[in-house]
């Protein structure tokens, strides 16, 4: 192998290995955004964009110089010069097989190149969407808590403001009657907008989780699309040995 295709294969190979630690099941989606967080990627941010689109021309290159080199190779004039002479015949074939397998190398870096960074936004996004999902929901069971409270509130008045009436339905201290009305209502208010801001959070919570289902889905086929290309990149490198 000639040096760029010794270092396209290397890349290949380092992507595999990045692939294969993002998708480890017993690392959090949080723990990854941690890291991503961490300032030495802030710092490699505005290079990043560039870098990523500088490494997708030049393997598009190397792809298009691959491709190039087995239709050269795999044209029927120069298969029928080489079997009038039996070595050339072979040395057709062995720059073919090169050709091919160079194919395969530039041809998968671009695509697992491309999967990295689907892969990495992916985690970014459910990482964020469960914490979300968490802070709804803490604030769900809040306003459940806050909205029980003030029913069990109203009831005590109620029952409070039933006990002052005297007989034959009188209220005994009408000052007192509109003093528990007002917080009656008070009360009332605050239930409703306590229900309110429960609807809402059960929707918003149903709605993440809604989002997390569709980026779990995407996840678990992204990393069944890697694992069938790593298995297919395997049985090529036996068919090399």
């Amino acid at each position: 192998m000639t040096l760029q295709w010794t270092a396209v294969a290397s890349f290949l190979y380092v992507e595999i290995g990045v692939l294969v630690i993002l998708c480890l099941p017993f690392i959090s989606a949080q723990r990854w955004q941690s890291i991503f967080k961490w300032s030495i990627w802030n710092r490699l941010s505005q290079f990043w964009n560039k870098g990523f689109l500088t490494m997708i021309i030049i393997l598009i290159v190397l792809f298009l110089d691959a491709l190039r080199e087995v239709r050269k190779y795999s044209s029927t004039d120069q298969s029928k010069d080489a079997k009038l002479h039996p070595n050339m015949f072979d040395h057709m074939h062995m720059k073919l097989f090169r050709a091919q397998r160079n194919l395969y190398i530039s041809g998968f870096s671009l695509f697992l190149w491309l999967v990295m960074r689907r892969v990495v936004t992916l985690i970014s996004q459910l990482a964020t969407a469960v914490g979300t999902s968490a802070a709804l929901q803490t604030q769900a069971e809040s306003a459940n808590k806050a909205a029980k409270k003030y029913m069990e509130d109203n009831e005590l008045l109620k029952q409070a403001l039933t006990d002052a009436k005297g007989e034959g339905g009188k209220i005994q201290d009408p000052e007192e009657n509109k003093l528990l009305k007002k917080e009656v209502q008070r009360l009332e208010e605050q239930l409703k907008s306590s229900t309110d801001a429960l609807k809402k959070s059960k929707s918003d919570l149903d709605t993440m989780k809604k989002q997390t289902e569709g980026l779990t889905k995407e996840y678990d086929r992204l990393l069944q699309e890697h694992q069938e290309l790593q298995n297919q990149l395997d049985s090529g490198d036996k068919k090399d040995n």
